[in-house]
């Protein structure tokens, strides 16, 4: 059993930058493909960075391409997602999810994806 666990979330200006993490206790996070999705309110839940488990190969939705950064840090235990310049349409609760199989990684198909955290409240003022 993977559980996850998300942390960081909280209310921010548009302009702002903020800090997410997601952690499992006592595994290396980079056996897994991580993602991090959210959900506006309303909205679907959507993609929006993912990480490739070994290479470290990263991904991302467009609109957040070059404000976002993903990563695994502390000795791979904890997955982060760095976001500057928030705007208030990255308003959602944001989950970490892990793939824990190999094959073709369909990034933003949710089924692919074995383990899910709780979320964590991000909202942005205008």
């Amino acid at each position: 059993q993977v559980r996850l666990v998300e942390s960081g979330g909280t209310l921010v200006q548009a302009g702002d930058s903020l800090t997410l993490s997601c952690t499992e206790s006592g595994r290396l996070l980079s056996v897994y493909n991580m993602a991090w999705f959210r959900q506006a309110p309303e909205k679907e839940r959507e993609f929006v960075s993912g990480i490739a488990r070994f290479s470290g190969t990263t991904y991302y939705k467009d609109s957040v391409k070059g404000r976002f950064t993903i990563s695994r840090v502390n000795a791979e235990k904890t997955l982060t997602l760095q976001m500057n310049s928030l705007k208030p349409e990255d308003t959602g609760v944001y989950y970490c999810a892990a793939r824990t199989g190999g094959g073709n990684w369909d990034l933003d198909n949710e089924k692919q994806y074995d383990f899910w955290g709780q979320g964590t409240q991000v909202t942005v003022s205008s």
